[in-house]
């Protein structure tokens, strides 16, 4: 889990009780404020998970790329640095 995972989902917490506020008090900005506070933690949170799968990617291409690097075997060519000077 990310920043922006953990901002996303204090901002949709934080939102949701504004939201909820005014419309048990009438007031009709608050409900707008809260929506919208929402609305922008709900793409915070996108953003980070996306994030995080983009990152986990990696990971798992750099292992599979250590992993592929030891089994490979090099075979001394020719013009190899050991051959030299034979």
């Amino acid at each position: 889990m990310n920043k922006d995972r953990v901002k996303g989902t204090i901002d949709e917490v934080v939102g949701s009780a504004k939201r909820k506020a005014g419309k048990l008090t009438g007031d009709t900005k608050l409900q707008v404020e809260g929506i919208a506070q929402q609305v922008k933690g709900k793409v915070e949170n996108a953003w980070g998970k996306t994030k995080d799968v983009a990152r986990d990617a990696v990971e798992a291409a750099e292992v599979h790329v250590d992993a592929h690097a030891k089994l490979v075997v090099k075979k001394p060519t020719p013009d190899s640095a050991c051959c030299k000077g034979k």
